[in-house]
């Protein structure tokens, strides 16, 4: 019997420590990051609603077009794929069917996050949260219907406190989010590896760090949050920033020069393209 996609991930996770966990925004894009040796994915909610729809990261997407892209990418590569779920759309009936669905198409997990529903990038300002009770409540609910579903699926709580109400507070929230079953915390927006450490210190779960390029977060090397104990180390953008700056340049190239000859150098050829789809066996297969 074939593992499901979470028990997956808590065995990846277990044998990985910090494990890597890179952002895959289409199916292509996962495909390579297991190529490259990645044992866990990502779909970021502000990636796919820039490159999917070209809407900013503000809430806007919805369930429907989140699993879009997440049938793709688990159509395509046996990589446990955690989901950024946003705030859950709605209340914890909406929470229940997006856990109940994703688990449906193929995700490892999901994150949730305690800002309010019209959220924004969490390395924005004027950030507003919701009551810890009300998160506690999303937790609780994502908690019972992975239960109902698939226990092992994996659930990760993130908190924007930290910038918002300061750390002592944002530590008093995750011990809550443990508490309600959360099996992981997303410290989201920590400065330094102290306010890292300092997560590590209160909670039995491990805790994730976010290293995302252009934020409030330094980019810390995987030795350097190792020492401090982070579990799971976040690349949500990375992929996506140089291929977007790789198109533009393209872009720019072929309305100035005329041809692409100048970017040759700096393109997949053919064949690794082939490779990478295993072009050459559905041919032959087509063939036959």
């Amino acid at each position: 019997m074939m593992l499901s996609s979470g028990k997956r991930f808590r065995a990846t996770l277990q044998k990985s420590k910090p494990l890597q966990i890179v952002g895959t925004v289409n199916a292509y894009c996962a495909k390579l990051a297991t190529q490259a040796g990645f044992e866990a994915i990502y779909l970021s909610g502000g990636a796919l609603a820039a490159v999917s729809y070209g809407l900013p990261d503000l809430g806007i997407t919805n369930l429907n077009d989140v699993l879009t892209d997440v049938d793709r990418i688990t159509s395509s590569v046996d990589t446990p794929l955690i989901v950024d779920i946003d705030t859950g759309w709605g209340n914890d009936f909406t929470i229940a069917r997006a856990i109940q669905a994703l688990i449906k198409h193929g995700a490892a997990g999901v994150h949730i996050e305690d800002q309010v529903n019209e959220k924004r990038c969490g390395h924005r300002p004027n950030k507003r949260l919701v009551s810890e009770e009300e998160m506690l409540g999303r937790i609780r609910a994502a908690d019972q219907a992975r239960k109902e579903n698939d226990p092992d699926f994996y659930l990760i709580a993130r908190t924007d406190a930290v910038a918002v109400e300061g750390l002592k507070s944002a530590i008093a929230r995750a011990v809550q989010y443990q508490t309600a079953g959360a099996d992981a915390l997303f410290a989201e927006s920590c400065t330094t590896l102290e306010e890292f450490h300092a997560f590590v210190k209160a909670l039995d779960i491990p805790v994730l760090a976010n290293i995302t390029e252009f934020g409030k977060t330094p980019l810390f090397t995987v030795e350097e949050l190792a020492s401090r104990g982070i579990s799971m180390i976040l690349y949500p953008f990375t992929a996506v920033r140089v291929m977007n700056k790789a198109a533009q340049e393209a872009y720019k190239t072929l309305k100035s020069h005329g041809s692409q000859k100048s970017l040759i150098p700096q393109m997949e050829t053919r064949d690794t393209l082939y490779d990478v789809l295993n072009y050459l066996a559905y041919e032959d297969k087509s063939q036959r």
